[in-house]
């Protein structure tokens, strides 16, 4: 299996001019880039399927992405930054399906509420052992969520433009099959994001500006 891994790309933007954009407009243009490009499936037998959703939403003007802190409690991805989501079950017709799934029973996020825009590249995880699968999609805003106490800790807000500051995004590396390879972090408020959901956040941006409107 080639490396699924590439040095993350520089985003340049103005700041300044994400709030007050359109933000239908933004949510139509990312379903069209979405729609209309390839994705990378990584085909790997040796890996368990999963998948995980991107949850966008509009808070006062500006897109802000939903990330979950996982508990002590899960076997894998302990105390984590992540998507909602989790591994495919045999009941699961799609990977779409399980994310949908795994949102329902993490964060009591119904799959009626979920309009999804499209899919990302497919990644893997450095620590364990699966393949995963990341569709992006909006979702209402304010939300009555629930949370699995079992599983998640926490709910983790992070605007946008946050994401795009210039000291948000740091270069790293992590160890796939004993290589040392390329990859990025994000800091946000005392808080790293890393593996897995770094590199799905990072191909997501690249997007994201791609819509933005010129000014």
């Amino acid at each position: 299996m080639s490396t699924p891994f590439s040095r993350p790309p520089e985003v340049k933007i103005c700041i300044n001019c994400i709030s007050g954009i359109n933000i239908w407009s933004v949510k139509e243009k990312l379903r069209q880039l979405l729609a209309h490009r390839q994705k990378r499936r990584i085909v790997d037998t040796g890996r368990l399927p999963s998948a995980v959703l991107l949850p966008l939403y509009n808070k006062q003007g500006q897109y802000h992405i939903l990330l979950i802190k996982r508990t002590e409690k899960v076997r894998e991805h302990k105390g984590q930054i992540s998507f909602p989501g989790g591994n495919r079950d045999k009941g699961d017709d799609t990977l779409l399906a399980t994310a949908l799934r795994e949102c329902a029973e993490e964060i009591g996020l119904r799959s009626a509420d979920v309009d999804v825009l499209g899919e990302l590249d497919d990644e893997v995880t450095t620590t364990s052992n699966y393949i995963v699968s990341p569709f992006v999609a909006t979702i209402p805003w304010p939300y009555q969520l629930q949370l699995n106490q079992e599983e998640v800790d926490e709910i983790i807000e992070v605007p946008i433009p946050a994401l795009l500051d210039k000291d948000c995004l740091h270069t790293d590396t992590e160890t796939l099959n004993g290589e040392v390879v390329d990859s990025c972090t994000y800091h946000y408020q005392e808080r790293v994001i890393w593996g897995a959901t770094a590199r799905i956040l990072n191909r997501f941006l690249d997007i994201f500006t791609q819509a933005m409107p010129d000014r």
